[in-house]
């Protein structure tokens, strides 16, 4: 794409913490951005013209891969049902052909696709192993505060309708075993979902600003997940691990605390619950609450109640201590989004991002499919 700006640039290039944009001092950076803080960029009407068709192709693409990802999931789900209906009764046997399709053909198809368009190189800057600790705490503080908005906005949901919101992937997952959901959730999922919707979106949408590039990532990873209470969190979330991914230009990062999340969420605590024996304590309630047969499920169940309790206290004192992170990082506004070197104005920025054809396909698509699995 030809520049059209015309730039006034203040070369410079400072030593500074991306600890103290996200937690007082997380990563040790050096500012080689193309585009200082200090640059003057005026954007004539072509610029804007070429990133939204930018932004079409992208979605245009993203679009395209989900096309396949859905082929391939529902016509496996298909085939199976017409061959082998009794396996769809296993949940693991479901999982494995609802998710190897689309990891072994459907994200590779994404993946080629998306590297069509044009991207730029963001360059690796330094993370302490403290700064990271910091960061893996504010990152699921994040998703847990998300998680029961998602969940509570949900739950309003289903009264108005009356009835239960439905979820698929957690009714299987449920009941799924635990080796398979490690392997699938922790060990496939960051890789994957970190490469295609942090850093393939991210190194395409950085031009136009950190901000822009951050928010696309976060709105895109959220849509994918195709349910209301799930793209509360993957938006909360992913938002969050794109910030740190265009501070640090390290995928690692953003891997490594999205496989500590999805491990502690997917795997661990499933397994946790699975030590209370929820099933003899439901089938007490149904009988009455007898409080001879309560009071034996409890001391039947004391070292898994007790476990859990502290499990629960962890995660108490890791949400408040990343949630007050949180909350003086935004006070002392270190959050802080470099510009790209092609600026959007303002108030043209979400018509030139989403008011395209194919980043409307692609959220339009989605947005539906969220609708229709909340009030199905």
């Amino acid at each position: 794409m030809e520049e059209t700006n015309e730039r006034t640039v203040t070369e410079e290039t400072s030593e500074r913490t991306v600890a103290e944009e996200t937690s007082g001092s997380t990563v040790t950076e050096t500012n080689e951005s193309p585009v200082a803080e200090t640059e003057t960029i005026q954007t004539a009407p072509d610029a804007v013209k070429e990133a939204r068709k930018h932004f079409s192709k992208l979605g245009l693409m993203y679009f395209l891969g989900t096309l396949i990802i859905q082929a391939l999931q529902y016509g496996t789900l298909a085939l199976v049902k017409h061959i082998r209906p009794e396996w769809l009764e296993d949940p693991n046997i479901s999982i494995v052909l609802m998710i190897l399709p689309m990891y072994l053909l459907g994200m590779p198809a994404l993946i080629a696709l998306v590297k069509q368009v044009p991207a730029e190189k963001i360059e690796p800057r330094h993370m302490k192993g403290g700064h990271f600790a910091l960061s893996v705490m504010m990152g699921y503080a994040v998703m847990i505060v998300s998680n029961i908005a998602g969940l509570i906005v949900t739950v309003i949901i289903s009264l108005v309708k009356g009835g239960l919101v439905q979820n698929e992937m957690v009714n299987l997952t449920s009941s799924a075993n635990v080796l398979l959901l490690f392997f699938f959730t922790v060990c496939c999922a960051p890789l994957y979902e970190e490469y295609i919707f942090r850093k393939l979106i991210v190194d395409r949408t950085v031009r136009y600003g950190q901000g822009v590039a951050v928010l696309t990532s976060g709105l895109m990873f959220g849509l994918f997940h195709g349910n209301f209470n799930q793209f509360v969190y993957a938006f909360s979330l992913g938002t969050f691990l794109a910030f740190l991914y265009v501070k640090t230009g390290k995928l690692k990062i953003t891997v490594g605390i999205h496989m500590i999340v999805n491990f502690v969420g997917g795997v661990l605590v499933p397994s946790l619950l699975k030590l209370l024996n929820f099933d003899r304590y439901f089938e007490i309630v149904r009988d009455g609450m007898d409080t001879d047969a309560l009071m034996a499920y409890y001391m039947d169940n004391l070292w898994g109640w007790m476990i859990y309790f502290c499990f629960m206290l962890c995660v108490f004192g890791v949400v408040v201590a990343g949630g007050v992170l949180l909350i003086v990082s935004l006070v002392q506004k270190k959050f802080r989004f470099d510009k790209g070197r092609v600026s959007i104005p303002k108030g043209k920025r979400f018509s030139t991002v989403i008011l395209n054809l194919g980043m409307l396909l692609f959220t339009v698509t989605w947005i539906l499919m969220i609708a229709l699995q909340l009030f199905a």
